[in-house]
């Protein structure tokens, strides 16, 4: 007994479910993908910029003692031109939400800032000829380039599937409900005294009882109106004609 009385409490309390197939779901789901793809596109653009700093650094110290000064603030490099990228790109994800757009000279930074990144990490590699090492060191930068222009619009288009998705499945659950059918109302069965009752309530004197006429004001069936029709005659026989 005690058993059951908690499991009562228990569902009294839980907070109602949500429907797996309603609008805020499938929006909700939506907003979970780009959520993912934010932080999957941020994850590779991070790593990829670390990659870089290497390169960067080497080409900055210009062959430098190592620890010494210029060597010591040769890694400064890299970092200062990756802060203001990724500064660039975060404004550039919240102006595209609200679809507002952003002057040339924002463009021109971060342009300058992923071309001075690739130019920095390939120097070496040019320098030398070597084929493999640009290869190597393309790589890195170049993602860090699509993924700089795709991750801003990706998550504007993901930001308009999901409003797109909370549009179309409410259009679509007045059309479901539509669908579904009726419960039937369950209607008592009339019995021949409410019929006799109508007709009574119908008939004035004057009027000819006959069981097309009992039909008529009652909705009975044909064999039940003559049943109907001789019960009301003698009612007001013995009354006398008065209803």
């Amino acid at each position: 007994m005690s058993g059951s009385v908690g499991k009562g409490v228990a569902a009294f309390g839980r907070p109602p479910a949500t429907p797996a197939h309603g609008p805020d779901a499938v929006a909700l789901r939506v907003e979970q993908v780009r959520r993912q793809v934010d932080r999957l596109c941020w994850t590779g653009i991070t790593l990829g910029l670390a990659f870089t700093m290497t390169n960067v650094q080497h080409f900055a110290a210009a062959g430098a003692a190592v620890w010494s000064l210029p060597w010591l603030a040769a890694w400064l490099l890299d970092p200062t031109v990756s802060l203001v990228l990724v500064a660039i790109l975060r404004a550039e994800q919240l102006t595209a939400r609200y679809r507002i757009r952003t002057g040339p000279w924002v463009r021109r930074a971060k342009w300058f800032t992923l071309g001075a990144t690739y130019v920095m990490n390939t120097w070496a590699s040019f320098a030398a000829g070597s084929w493999s090492g640009i290869v190597l060191h393309s790589v890195p930068p170049l993602l860090v380039f699509t993924a700089a222009e795709a991750v801003t619009d990706l998550r504007d288009k993901l930001a308009e599937a999901a409003a797109a998705a909370f549009t179309e499945t409410t259009e679509e659950q007045p059309a479901v409900e539509a669908a579904k059918p009726r419960p039937r109302v369950a209607r008592g069965r009339r019995l021949f005294s409410d019929f006799l009752a109508d007709a009574r309530k119908a008939w004035a004197p004057g009027i000819e009882v006959t069981p097309a006429w009992v039909r008529e004001v009652t909705g009975c069936s044909r064999g039940l109106s003559s049943r109907l029709a001789a019960a009301l005659a003698a009612e007001i026989a013995e009354s006398g004609g008065r209803p």
